[in-house]
């Protein structure tokens, strides 16, 4: 795993240039990285990670493993399970090079600097990144990913590891935006302005996310993570407001998910969703998923994954404005996740009785998200038919309702791997006999690197997916 990280990796940027030009501007030695300011990292990583990794190639691959969306080709296709270990070598450099590397990087200069939002912002983010990416791969190198120049060869840390580290990250992040010391952060913090605040209410949440994942892990019990998540929860995200997410222009910077249904990609929403959302009368259907036609005045139509595909483009949905808009925005985590975090966790602690608020507040806060009337006839008719918990399908219930509000999240991939739900079958043509539940380890990785674990399948398991 070669990672260059003898110096700031401002190369990698010119992948982002689209609505960072002004924080690309500058004379620094790209060789320095301690001449950089912080600021001029910080911008161009956050949109990066809005683009490359929460609204990636990644989250196209588990929105269709899924079953949100498909390719509009013939099987076998990524969405009928066929990827080959050179898939994922893009996905990596992602991860390591352009996000992680520079992430280590503007952490270290802000603590050398003595300017803690920033060092506490690079922390809580280089937390998100690592656990997105160890929940998919499982055993990662972290520990000696960022140590020296063109180093090749790093030890894979084991995911339990990874786990405890998030935590170690995410601990000394909030002390640090806790104490605010050092210069002030501005406009370059695309998700929060700055706000330590606000910050700190992401790290939380995002701590309450991994005390979950370990629901079934061997050595942790149910009801002690959920009590761990129920306590971060207290200072984390609220509502909508609290989101943490970037709003592209729609004209210097487009939004990523636009850019997988238009004329010259090929994904289109799959049948499953389509009709899942028709069938339960969704309010959210004409937000979360557009009308076929070229004029969109069609019907609400998916393709059947893995069968023939359309002969026109038009034909088949793609995504609603909500998401798919050019200046949608992109999410790189919501309260809509801690909202239904509190009502898994409480559900697991205390029955669905006690679930039950979070539950209903997590459908409404989603509403409320996408602008749709809570009070009108057809938000108060779904609330009335799927707003109230029964006891023998609490847990279903609620992962389904996460799934759809936390809409197109990497999350939704990990959730169904350790709960099952949602309840999803193979699809038509499929290229193996069950779906995906790790990535492979990337061709590069397997030729480069001789720590990389060998003969991985995509149904082996991670660690923590021992449901």
């Amino acid at each position: 795993m070669k990672l260059y990280n003898s110096g700031f990796l401002v190369s990698v940027f010119a992948l982002i240039l689209i609505g960072c030009s002004k924080y690309l501007d500058v004379n620094s030695n790209p060789n320095q990285p301690t001449d950089v300011p912080e600021k001029e990292i910080l911008a161009p990583l956050e949109l990066s990670i809005t683009t490359s990794l929460s609204g990636g190639p990644d989250a196209v691959n588990t929105n269709e493993w899924m079953q949100i969306m498909t390719p509009n080709q013939t099987a076998p296709n990524s969405a009928t399970y066929y990827v080959l270990t050179s898939t994922f070598d893009g996905y990596w450099y992602t991860y390591y090079t352009t996000i992680m590397n520079n992430l280590y990087l503007l952490n270290l200069k802000a603590d050398a600097d003595g300017n803690d939002v920033y060092a506490g912002i690079s922390k809580v983010l280089m937390a998100y990144s690592l656990g997105n990416a160890t929940d998919l791969w499982g055993d990662i190198p972290y520990t000696q990913a960022f140590l020296g120049v063109n180093q090749s060869n790093p030890k894979y840390d084991s995911q339990e590891s990874i786990y405890d580290s998030l935590h170690v990250l995410l601990d000394s992040a909030i002390v640090q935006l806790t104490s605010a010391g050092g210069q002030s952060v501005g406009s370059e913090d695309y998700f929060y302005s700055g706000d330590a605040t606000k910050w700190i209410k992401f790290a939380y949440t995002l701590k309450a996310r991994n005390y979950m994942h370990l629901i079934n892990a061997s050595g942790y019990t149910k009801n002690t993570q959920a009590q761990l998540a129920l306590a971060a929860l207290d200072n984390g995200m609220v509502d909508y407001n609290d989101d943490c997410k970037y709003t592209y222009d729609g004209s210097t910077a487009i939004s990523s998910w636009s850019q997988y249904f238009t004329q010259t990609a090929t994904e289109v929403m799959s049948s499953h969703i389509v009709d899942t959302l028709k069938n339960t009368n969704d309010p959210r259907l004409s937000y979360l998923i557009a009308k076929s036609g070229e004029d969109k005045d069609g019907s609400y139509v998916g393709l059947l994954i893995g069968s023939t595909p359309a002969t026109s483009y038009y034909a088949i949905s793609e995504l609603g404005d909500f998401y798919g808009a050019k200046s949608s925005s992109g999410y790189v985590m919501a309260a809509d996740e801690a909202i239904f975090l509190k009502a898994e966790a409480e559900l697991y602690v205390d029955g669905y009785a006690s679930a039950q608020s979070y539950y209903y507040n997590g459908i409404v806060n989603n509403f409320l998200k996408m602008g749709i009337d809570t009070t009108g006839t057809s938000a108060q008719a779904y609330l009335k038919n799927y707003g109230t918990l029964e006891s023998s399908t609490a847990l279903a219930q609620i992962m389904y309702q996460k799934s759809i509000a936390n809409f197109l999240s990497l999350e939704n991939f990990t959730d169904w791997r350790r709960t099952g739900y949602p309840v999803l079958n193979v699809v038509n043509n499929a290229y193996s006999s069950s779906i995906p539940r790790r990535f492979y380890y990337p061709y590069t990785e397997l030729t480069e690197n001789t720590n990389t674990p060998k003969n991985v399948k995509l149904s082996d398991r991670v660690w923590w997916d021992a449901n």
